[in-house]
């Protein structure tokens, strides 16, 4: 039982604070000390760069977020003034699942690369969602800190194929 563990081992410590974070655990993330809830300030949890996670009687508008298996979010952009909170529906209008996670590319990067290791993860982060083919999710998020941000698709090989999206926070 031990010897698996051990070949597993140096990939653990190899993907550093992406898997040393309590919300993430193969097969799924659960909720970790960094799920702090809606508006909680002094937020450190995944995406904290942009903000934080929104409360739902706070948000000021909705944009709707389309995912295509031609590997495309549509809109590819969008503008939000710092302070506001949005609710993101996110609608995968493929046949495979796909991700909306948000966040700055340095972290999309860091994370895609660990699904590489693990793609049968999925996300129960704040600022994340995994919709399955036809179904829609939501992600509320109050955008605390101007400028240019980030979401993807974190499936391997959907963010290396273009699916990402900027947040543009003025």
């Amino acid at each position: 039982m031990l010897k698996p563990f051990l070949l597993i081992l140096p990939l653990l410590l190899a993907s550093g604070a992406v898997l040393a974070a309590p919300d993430h655990k193969h097969g799924g993330h659960g909720k970790g000390h960094h799920d702090h809830g809606p508006a909680t300030s002094g937020y450190d949890g995944h995406a904290a760069a942009l903000g934080e996670p929104g409360d739902p009687k706070a948000a000021t508008r909705v944009v709707q977020v389309i995912m295509k298996d031609t590997m495309r979010f549509e809109p590819a952009t969008v503008t939000v003034k710092k302070g506001e909170t949005i609710r993101f529906v996110v609608k995968n209008a493929g046949q495979l699942k796909h991700e909306m996670t948000l966040g700055t590319m340095a972290e999309l990067l860091e994370h895609a690369e660990v699904m590489q290791r693990f793609p049968d993860m999925e996300h129960d982060d704040p600022n994340a969602v995994t919709v399955a083919p036809g179904e829609s999710r939501e992600i509320l998020w109050k955008f605390t800190k101007a400028g240019s941000f980030d979401y993807g698709c974190l499936i391997p090989g959907h963010l290396q194929g273009g699916m990402k999206g900027r947040i543009i926070v003025r």
